[in-house]
């Protein structure tokens, strides 16, 4: 096992115990609570005396309920920050653009989806959108998703912190759900404000929706609160419960699916380096044309990517083949890898990613990583990149 993916400050007693002071039963594994109210004692206080970030009871599940408050407790903790759950990760980058309010955001490429949420955010607002390259204005809202999606390769946060937040009073928020705890932490760099979608790695098993977002102060969260109560996009009761539970195991999974897939864009990498008409490893050169990955990105960036992606290499990753009609074949030659869009689960998937993002490189193929082995998952892709020229011959 690598250096690198050990070297995590990511403890499994925190992801245990964590919001052990804040269970109310003798239960060892929490409840699902599927209620919507709660009976109130006949000497409540009122409800503007109402504490969301310590609620002394619960009034309303859509201002409080327990499994929700534990999870957000435990994501707090590992991210150094104040966590606030949301319904799905678009749901938590809605909330963050109508927190800041911005008049003029910055983003280039990533996600397809939050591009489509600004247009939803547009609706209402009159805002300018310029390039992470251009010269920000006064007041910008900097949106950096690192590692970025599809490619897997790394941004310089630290970079965008000084040119945003020193240089024109804006705010720095980073889109690290390529990326949860242990692999990075924003805030060390200077981000403002941490966001994730937790359906990928803090839920990690395909079964739920979640979106994160994490500030540094508690009065921010109170005002992230207040907004998520009545534009009413939080988690629903079931979903908070398997965050919860899959939070547990977080330490485990992730440096595990970093050290595989870190293991495995490097035997890919070492493949498209093979020209056509030789072999390598048992597979035919010419049929990968190059890898995106941050480890491999780290060679020759000019800024110390390792440093920033301290606890390991980011478990998605993206590369491209030398035609189009192998990258629509391949994601369905391959046995252990499923052809799905999403990422981040124990079960490793694979697409071509055009058939999710219209814009991509149909020659693209993203893979996130899951738990198996590294030398089975070696293996599926030494017999799909041979079945891949055969079939294409047959077509």
């Amino acid at each position: 096992m690598s250096s690198k993916a050990d070297s995590t400050t990511l403890k499994g007693t925190e992801l245990i115990h964590g919001d052990a002071s804040y269970s109310k039963t003798p239960e060892v594994a929490p409840s699902i609570s599927v209620t919507t109210t709660f009976r109130t004692p006949q000497q409540a206080s009122r409800l503007d005396a109402f504490d969301p970030y310590n609620p002394e009871r619960n009034v309303y599940s859509r201002y409080s309920q327990d499994v929700n408050i534990r999870a957000e407790k435990i994501l707090s903790k590992i991210n150094g920050g104040h966590a606030i759950t949301y319904a799905s990760g678009l749901a938590a980058s809605y909330a963050a653009l109508i927190h800041y309010q911005p008049k003029c955001i910055a983003v280039s490429g990533g996600y397809h989806g939050f591009h489509a949420t600004i247009e939803v955010y547009k609706k209402s607002k009159n805002v300018k959108i310029i390039s992470l390259d251009e010269d920000f204005e006064e007041g910008t809202l900097c949106w950096v998703e690192t590692p970025l999606n599809p490619t897997g390769e790394s941004r310089n946060i630290q970079f965008y912190a000084n040119k945003v937040v020193h240089a024109v009073r804006g705010h720095l928020l980073v889109d690290s759900t390529f990326a949860p705890p242990p692999l990075q932490y924003p805030f060390k760099w200077g981000a403002d404000c941490v966001m994730h979608s937790g359906t990928k790695y803090f839920g990690g098993h395909s079964d739920l929706l979640c979106g994160v977002l994490v500030v540094k102060t508690v009065d921010e969260w109170k005002q992230l609160w207040e907004n998520r109560t009545f534009m009413g996009n939080m988690m629903g009761s079931l979903e908070a419960w398997l965050l919860l539970r899959s939070l547990r195991t977080l330490h485990l999974r992730v440096p595990r699916q970093s050290q595989t897939a870190t293991g495995l864009a490097q035997w890919l990498d070492r493949l498209a380096q093979i020209p056509a008409g030789e072999k390598w490893d048992g597979v035919q050169g010419g049929l990968v044309k190059q890898v995106f990955h941050s480890s491999l990105q780290a060679k020759d960036a000019g800024w110390d990517v390792a440093k920033q992606m301290e606890g390991g290499w980011n478990a998605t990753f993206s590369f491209v083949l030398t035609n189009k009609e192998h990258a629509a074949l391949l994601p369905h030659l391959v046995k252990f890898l499923v052809p799905a869009t999403s990422l981040g689960g124990v079960e490793s998937l694979i697409e071509q990613r055009v058939t999710a993002d219209p814009g991509t490189d149909p020659r693209l193929i993203r893979v996130s990583v899951g738990v198996e082995d590294l030398e089975d998952l070696k293996a599926d892709f030494r017999q799909a990149l041979k079945k891949v020229v055969q079939e294409k011959a047959k077509l």
